[in-house]
């Protein structure tokens, strides 16, 4: 049996996507407005949203044409996150239209709720969220005993509509609006975090304990690798800005950037952004195509993908000088942006660990 190579190129069409969905947040996001909205009560942009999710109906590229999606892939995903992370875009993207859509697909042939439930995400009227800590990827999911206790650090839970809730009797669907939310400070702004208290609430059994927890470690599983796309994003702008302000930034009637030892650092990190590139697509590609490769190509991606992103988020801040140090350049979103993702849906530790189960190797130390 012949194995089919991964496709790691972009096809017209997924261009094309990046083209407009770079236009439209070049037109509605900038460095002021981002840092006024993160020191805000809503750190969330709801036009913004309602442009990407609803005008442009990218909440529903997962979901397929059936149940109101786009049925499209998650190599489109993968496109649009790299161009969030790109602009650093204050939308709830990777956790409702990637991480819980992805949750519910899994559940298989759907019942009549998780239909409707599906059908307002894809519309992008709603969104979801999967209260698990933000930290856990696939590996690292427990179930809780029932609807109770309080689950820390939920991504964009405070904004939410609807919390997707893994627990021993079952997948269950609560209104997010009847838990009570604690918006904490996360480091990065651009990516809320709160604590969610369920006691009390009630909720709609979507399925059963073992249905709903393959569910869920597939929602997370999908996260993380297109969490990559997003990590690229951010080191290519870094790494874009940092090549042209060394190009422009003279010192000693000479532009910064012709100095050997910096020329050698960009140089580095242009490598390792090709290479996160390649890990990033081959995750993406693994995903659409239901690879049996993909839990390997996904553990790949975040393992490598997470430390670039930091690299050249560290970089852009130190090779601009002092500049890079101030509140109103945008590199330190871009860095807390990295850092934040790096201890995301796994951490880079628990993923290397992946690869060394899945091929057969000693964990690594």
């Amino acid at each position: 049996m012949t194995e089919t190579a991964p496709d790691l190129l972009y096809s017209e069409a997924e261009e094309d996507l990046r083209a407009a969905v770079r236009s439209l947040l070049a037109d509605r996001t900038d460095t002021p407005s981002a840092l006024a909205r993160a020191e805000s009560d809503t750190p969330y942009d709801p036009r913004l949203w309602q442009a990407l999710g609803v005008d442009m109906g990218l909440a529903g590229l997962l979901v397929p044409e059936k149940l109101g999606g786009q049925g499209a892939g998650h190599r489109e995903a993968a496109v649009v996150l790299e161009e969030i992370g790109r602009s650093v875009a204050p939308v709830p993207y990777l956790t409702s239209a990637v991480v819980a859509t992805e949750t519910l697909l899994a559940l298989g042939a759907p019942a009549p709720e998780v239909a409707a439930l599906l059908g307002e995400l894809a519309s992008g009227r709603r969104t979801a969220a999967l209260a698990v800590p933000f930290s856990y990827g696939p590996g690292s999911l427990r179930l809780r005993d029932g609807l109770d206790g309080t689950v820390r650090t939920v991504a964009d839970a405070a904004t939410a509509d609807v919390l997707l809730v893994p627990t021993a009797q079952g997948l269950y669907a609560v209104e997010a609006g009847e838990a009570a939310r604690t918006a904490l400070t996360p480091l990065d702004l651009t990516r809320p975090l709160a604590d969610v208290a369920l006691d009390g609430v009630r909720g709609t059994l979507l399925a059963d304990a073992d249905t709903g927890l393959a569910a869920a470690r597939r929602g997370l599983l999908a996260g993380a690798g297109l969490l990559a796309s997003e990590q690229l994003g951010v080191a290519e702008w870094c790494l874009t800005e940092t090549v042209a302000y060394t190009r422009d930034r003279k010192q000693f009637n000479r532009p910064v950037g012709s100095f050997q030892a910096l020329k050698h650092r960009m140089a580095q990190v242009w490598l390792e952004v090709v290479s996160a590139r390649a890990a990033a697509r081959n995750a993406a590609d693994a995903l659409a195509t239901g690879s049996p490769d993909a839990p390997l190509a996904v553990a790949v991606a975040q393992a490598y993908c997470s430390r670039v992103a930091v690299r050249a988020a560290e970089e852009c801040v130190q090779l601009h000088g002092g500049i890079g140090m101030t509140w109103e350049h945008p590199a330190h979103l871009y860095l807390k942006r990295a850092k934040s993702a790096q201890s995301a849906l796994g951490s880079a530790g628990e993923h290397r660990a992946s690869v060394a189960e899945i091929v057969g190797l000693p964990a690594p130390a």
